[in-house]
């Protein structure tokens, strides 16, 4: 007996607000069901019941705080089902077609000054998570794949950020470095995973309007250096349903992400060293 199909599906971590939040109710209006993941389990139950309204959408609700090992291994355990988990092959919770890998925190401080626990979860949740998740899901759908299912596109968007292309950053150091290791990993990745037709892409947004760049809100910043969240979201899932290894969101950015690449780091370095001296 075949499998019965499962609806398209895709887990969304960070999902409580935000770009993922975002990036769940486009899935939703795309017609995905949906595996919200989060700390904030009230948030995610409330967002859960507002797609299930609002577009008749299948969202499953898994609370975990993936800078805790016992937190993604939940996630894990998700994303290695494939669908066949009933005796007859025809149960099981639906495989995950997309993962949206969009958990991070972003704290800053000189290095010097940042509590060694802070930084240690934030190496947890923005480089170890993305890449156990990514490990968990990511053979499942190869051999998918293999079995001959050709029906729908499969992958990870992995969000990064133009912090990591920065030649440095003082003030965001480690933040910054996550997020270069996020990009060049995935890049890679998708080379390795494209024989299969799974796709894998990092978006790399700017500043956003979210919880996580709050300060630098209310420090001023002016609006022509934000991109609005569903601009993120939009850009990440064309480049992916493309195939593109990366998409930076915005025309702002997409210049500064060619200035950067063309200034010396010699004199870049001079300038921020300048910068945090004043």
């Amino acid at each position: 007996m075949s499998a019965r199909p499962h609806p398209r599906t895709a887990l969304v971590t960070g999902a409580s607000s935000g770009i993922g939040e975002q990036f769940a109710r486009d899935l939703a209006e795309r017609g995905y069901a949906l595996v919200l993941v989060a700390r904030r389990a009230d948030r995610l139950g409330a967002l859960a019941a507002e797609l299930a309204d609002r577009f008749g959408t299948e969202a499953e609700v898994l609370p975990a705080d993936l800078g805790a090992p016992d937190g993604t291994a939940a996630v894990e355990e998700r994303l290695r089902a494939d669908g066949t988990g009933g005796p007859d092959g025809t149960g099981g919770a639906a495989p995950v077609d997309l993962l949206v890998n969009n958990a991070g925190r972003g704290d800053g401080g000189a290095f010097a000054e940042q509590d060694p626990d802070d930084v240690e979860h934030m190496l947890d949740v923005n480089v170890r998570a993305v890449l156990r998740l990514a490990r968990a899901v990511l053979p499942v759908q190869i051999a998918r794949r293999e079995r001959g299912e050709r029906d729908r596109p499969m992958g990870i968007i992995n969000v990064s950020s133009m912090a990591g292309e920065m030649t440095v950053n003082p003030g965001g150091s480690v933040y910054s470095a996550t997020k270069k290791f996020v990009t060049l990993w995935s890049e890679s990745v998708a080379v390795e995973a494209a024989p299969h037709d799974v796709h894998v892409t990092a978006v790399l947004p700017g500043f956003v309007r979210t919880d996580m760049t709050r300060a630098v809100q209310e420090g001023g910043t002016p609006d022509a250096a934000f991109v609005p969240k569903e601009r993120i979201t939009r850009d990440a899932l064309r480049a992916w349903a493309a195939g593109r290894a990366s998409v930076v969101p915005g025309a702002q950015y997409k210049v500064a992400d060619g200035l950067l690449r063309a200034i010396p780091r010699t004199l870049y370095k001079a300038v921020a060293g300048r910068r945090t001296v004043l």
